[in-house]
């Protein structure tokens, strides 16, 4: 049976019966079907526009199906809200009769570089600017793969239909079900393309763990003499740009896996947020958003149909989605060898954390449980003041487990490798966020350089009161003042009630996580009174 015949079998199976189906469309197709059907416009530079009716991902509209498979290996908290088998047939069997002779794209994609751990998924799309998005994003087949590609999962998203909440079970009328039984995802009332991979990154997250492979969160780089370092962290807090490093090679930039052999890449491609980048400070990321192939969301045009990268207009979250190849220095076959290094990266607006810290065992399972940042005031309506976000594993919405589950997987693979693992604060020093100053990306920089290269191996470090982490002090060409985050506060009363209530705050959140883990890692707690 041929791909062609198979792929149509598969549809037939599903009762999908398309007016017209295009397989595994290219590059150059997919600009024209995406202009064609006004979802967006070509950039004067080359790259596809387009303009989403939602601005961001839906994780509260995200939903597992519980059933013999999940109900007792899902962490049923949080975001993971479960849903009836039942639900989820009613919804495909309308979208199927909702798509019934309409045009739809597929793509024959695998999430994985590893051979062994890599999923072939079969994507289809109502949308054509989302087939580019997903040939961008995932790993594309060679030729010779794609004359037997067999799908494991199936993704079935189409924008224009919308659930309707009374009838449907949903809480909106988006909507993203997970069914593990049928290894199948159903999508709609989105146009924004993130749901695509992510949707695939969480059902990697509950599998891999099965069979021993921590799935993670984080970007990845190898250096020169093959030491791989991660990169944990939420939106906004340097995740791409630290490991968009000119003198290392990039692994990827999103998610990846950790086997017993190496690091993989889970992706092809690169989402990158793009709001406000220097073309000095980040120039390859910067380029990517001025090269035919790329996908930008919500990015706005100015006069002469370049991208102003400026302007927030639409949303503060604009993104640039390009093929991994596009980056300069990558790593060939996005593959790596066991982390020397592990870095939780933070954007502190609280001003409190120290631009590097040194984390113990218990640190790191408390740290990444915990998956702390802060937002600032504007990023969010009613947000006026620096407001914490603590996101498990950092990615709370696509992790299926209990966080302690993939917190001992971590645990266990940076004591076999024995990796060091840092705690990084790429937010604000002297003050909050409206009194201190962002940390320089230069900073940043040369403290993880410092940390990779082993030049922190043999300096001195102190300890601060309140999260009892371990500060160097020293650190070339980083000021000493700005090492320890209380030398870098003019009024000190103020750090030391400011970092009180971040420490409260930490405490707080970890109470729904505590009977999860040991109580070597709740004993690591931040504590506002140990001053």
């Amino acid at each position: 049976m041929t791909t062609a015949q198979h792929d149509a079998q598969v549809l037939a199976d599903l009762g999908l019966n398309p007016g017209q189906l295009h397989l595994n469309p290219g590059v150059d197709d997919l600009y024209a079907h995406a202009i064609r059907l006004g979802e967006g416009v070509q950039a004067a530079t080359g790259p596809l526009t387009v303009r989403t009716n939602k601005t961001g991902r839906s994780p509260k509209d995200r939903f597992i199906v519980e059933d013999d498979k999940t109900r007792d290996t899902v962490w049923w908290e949080g975001f993971n809200v479960p849903i009836g088998a039942d639900v989820f047939d009613r919804l495909l069997a309308k979208m199927v009769k909702y798509a019934e002779g309409k045009e739809l794209f597929v793509q024959q994609v695998f999430a994985g570089t590893d051979k062994e751990h890599r999923i072939p998924v079969r994507m289809i799309t109502e949308m054509a600017y989302h087939s580019l998005f997903i040939r961008n994003m995932f790993v594309r087949p060679t030729e010779d793969e794609l004359k037997d590609f067999q799908a494991e999962w199936t993704v079935l998203n189409i924008p224009s239909f919308k659930a309707d909440p009374a009838v449907d079970g949903t809480r909106t009328d988006t909507f993203i079900l997970v069914n593990f039984s049928k290894k199948m995802i159903i999508a709609g009332g989105t146009q924004y393309a993130g749901e695509n991979k992510k949707g695939i990154f969480g059902v990697l997250n509950y599998l891999l763990p099965e069979k021993g492979v921590m799935p993670m969160h984080c970007s990845a780089n190898v250096g020169e003499g093959g030491d791989v370092a991660l990169f944990f962290g939420l939106s906004g807090t340097g995740k791409t740009t630290l490991s968009a490093d000119p003198q290392r090679k990039l692994i990827g930039d999103d998610e990846h896996g950790w086997t017993d052999s190496g690091v993989f890449n889970f992706e092809g491609g690169c989402y990158a947020k793009v709001i406000n980048l220097n073309p000095e400070a980040e120039p390859a990321i910067y380029q990517t958003t001025r090269n035919y192939g790329t996908v930008l969301e919500n990015v706005v045009l100015d006069d002469q149909g370049n991208p102003d990268l400026n302007d927030g207009g639409l949303t503060e979250n604009t993104r640039s989605a390009y093929p991994i190849e596009q980056i300069p220095n990558i790593q060939p076959g996005s593959v790596g060898g066991i982390p020397k290094n592990v870095v939780f990266l933070t954007a502190d607006a609280f001003g409190v954390l120290p631009p590097i810290s040194r984390l113990s065992a218990e640190q790191m399972m408390y740290q990444f449980i915990s998956g702390f940042t802060a937002k600032i005031p504007g990023t969010e309506q009613g947000v006026t003041e620096p407001t914490p976000t603590f996101s498990t594993c950092f990615g709370a919405p696509f992790m299926p487990r209990h966080p302690g589950e993939y917190a001992k997987l971590l645990a266990q693979k940076v004591e076999e490798s024995g990796a060091k693992v840092w705690l990084v604060n790429t937010g604000w020093s002297g003050g909050q966020y409206g009194t201190g100053k962002r940390m320089s990306i230069a900073h940043t920089r040369a403290l993880i350089n410092a940390a990779l290269s082993g030049q922190l191996d043999d300096v001195e470090f102190t300890r601060d009161p309140f999260f009892n982490l371990e500060i160097p002090t020293q650190v070339p060409g980083v000021p000493q003042e700005v090492l320890n985050p209380r030398d870098a506060w003019q009024d000190k009363a103020a750090y030391d009630e400011t970092a009180k209530k971040l420490a409260r705050m930490f405490r707080e959140n970890f109470k729904r996580f505590e009977a999860g883990v040991d109580r070597s890692v709740t004993d690591s707690m931040p504590d506002p009174d140990r001053a």
